[in-house]
């Protein structure tokens, strides 16, 4: 049975300055949550309608259908919700092929490219202060479990791509045609902000600028959604 303190703690999580505090974040649904299990991530405790984990009992609480709705936070409760302990970050050093995203705000787009991350093996992500959180429960749900198999980073992106020896290239409306590119084996491919692309700072680092070119003969279309973006030249990457 779900006590209040316990419904309390866990919709506060929502709010990434709490799952700082606690130090705790949210995973929801079977898969997204088995694979935590799985991994070096730590539980703190489970809530589900039934025990098909096997976790140690005092780990494990037993909830109905009704208490699950009261600390889901989806449209459809997914039988089980878990809070893992965020680990506190590791550096390591930028190596092979990394992705480095400036200012991007949807977690369902962080979510996104981190599953791609972990599709086309790139060992690390590395975030700006002002991307989404890695622990937002939509960013976790939208990676399916890839969150465990991919490490990220949040560092001052000026200050650490200032110092690494590793080619960097910006993603930018103006750049070379990425299929008429040759890309360097290892590198670090940098992906802006949803609305504004790369910060002018960021810019200013990039030592080969790269786009995928637009074939539609409409020149009016949105440009490519970041995910999308990243799913195309993680592609074509690793393609060359």
């Amino acid at each position: 049975m779900l006590s209040k303190s316990q419904i309390k703690l866990i919709n506060s999580l929502s709010q990434k300055k709490y799952r700082n505090k606690n130090r705790l974040f949210v995973a929801e649904g079977i898969k997204v949550i088995k694979e935590l299990l799985n991994s070096s991530y730590e539980l703190e405790m489970l809530f589900a309608e039934v025990d098909l984990f096997f976790v140690p009992k005092d780990k494990f609480t037993l909830v109905t259908p009704q208490e699950l709705k009261k600390i889901t936070k989806l449209s459809t409760a997914q039988t089980a919700l878990a809070l893992f302990k965020i680990p506190e970050m590791e550096e390591k050093p930028l190596q092979d092929l990394v992705v480095a995203l400036d200012g991007v705000r949807d977690p369902g787009n962080l979510g996104t490219i981190i599953r791609l991350c972990d599709w086309f093996g790139v060992k690390q992500l590395l975030c700006s202060n002002d991307t989404v959180d890695c622990y937002n429960e939509k960013v976790v749900q939208a990676t399916m479990g890839s969150l465990t198999r991919v490490h990220i980073a949040y560092a001052d992106l000026y200050e650490t791509l200032k110092n690494t020896d590793l080619p960097l290239l910006g993603t930018f409306m103006d750049g070379e045609n990425v299929y008429k590119t040759q890309l360097p084996s290892s590198g670090i491919l940098i992906l802006g902000n949803e609305a504004n692309g790369i910060s002018s700072s960021i810019e200013t680092l990039a030592s080969q600028k790269i786009s995928i070119p637009q074939f539609g003969e409409n020149q009016s279309t949105e440009s490519l959604n970041v995910a999308t973006a990243t799913a195309i030249l993680l592609s074509e990457w690793r393609r060359g």
